[in-house]
């Protein structure tokens, strides 16, 4: 099963179109964009409590049949945080001292 490649952060709502090297994703394929990762979530998945990790890209050209960009897109579905900014800001500052593979 391919990755979805969601097309936005879910915080700002930046584009991230599936060729983006600012797409952060975690476990769960929450993705945020490199600077909310950064500044706003210190590297905490505010739904999952998760870190984060560059998101693959994907290839461009077909080198195998069936598997490129062009034949398997990004998903076109925009998502956004069910969370308000203050509940995030908590949550951050909860999680955010226990290292990613201690959450």
């Amino acid at each position: 099963m391919a990755l979805e490649l969601r097309p936005n952060c879910e915080y700002c709502d930046r584009d991230l179109p599936p060729d983006s090297g600012l797409a952060r994703i975690c476990s769960f394929e929450c993705t945020f964009c490199a600077d909310c990762v950064e500044y706003r979530l210190k590297n905490v998945c505010p739904n999952c409590g998760g870190g984060f990790v560059p998101r693959p890209i994907r290839p461009m050209r077909e080198w195998r049949p069936g598997v490129s960009v062009a034949t398997r897109p990004g998903s076109s579905t925009r998502k956004r945080l069910a969370y308000s900014e203050a509940d995030v800001a908590d949550f951050v500052a909860r999680v955010s001292g226990v290292a990613p593979e201690e959450r």
